[in-house]
């Protein structure tokens, strides 16, 4: 498998897990007997589960905590793929980030990831369970980019 289909595939898998990470989220909450179970109620546990699920379909997943400005001082994880190929960024929407905030987070995070040596492709996975997102596609085909040398992939699940 040559380096163009590795990546397709990532993508695909990647595409699926997003598509369906709401299925997930609801099935813990659905537990027997009402056993305790893990909530999704900030962007913390979005990120391990989204960590968890990764794990279960890819070999090597490389982690990397920065800090952008938009976080004020808070750290972030990104998840590393394909030998630093493909980075995931995880985000879950909520009450206060605006679209316009979520559109300057997507471009602060395309900024600093593009620039690595061996980057081709930011994925970044917005988790709107509640529905914050007025128009999810729209959002989406504004934030999405291809060039030449690097693509930026933005999701919003569910829609």
């Amino acid at each position: 498998m040559n380096s163009s289909q590795s990546e397709t595939t990532t993508l695909e898998i990647l595409r699926r897990m997003c598509a369906r990470f709401h299925l997930v989220a609801r099935q813990l909450r659905l537990r027997k007997e009402y056993r305790p179970t893990l909530e999704i109620t900030d962007e913390q546990d979005l990120q391990d589960l989204f960590y968890a699920l990764l794990r279960l379909q890819f070999d090597e997943v490389g982690t990397e905590e920065w800090a952008p400005v938009y976080a004020d001082g808070a750290h972030r994880t990104s998840y590393l793929l394909d030998w630093d190929k493909t980075v995931v960024v995880v985000k879950q929407t909520r009450s206060g980030l605006t679209t316009r905030d979520i559109a300057e987070q997507v471009t602060a995070d395309s900024a600093r990831y593009s620039t690595r040596p061996h980057g081709a492709t930011l994925l970044c996975f917005i988790y709107d369970p509640d529905g914050r997102v007025g128009n999810p596609r729209g959002l989406e085909v504004d934030l999405s980019t291809v060039s030449d040398v690097y693509r930026v992939e933005v999701i919003v699940a569910p829609k």
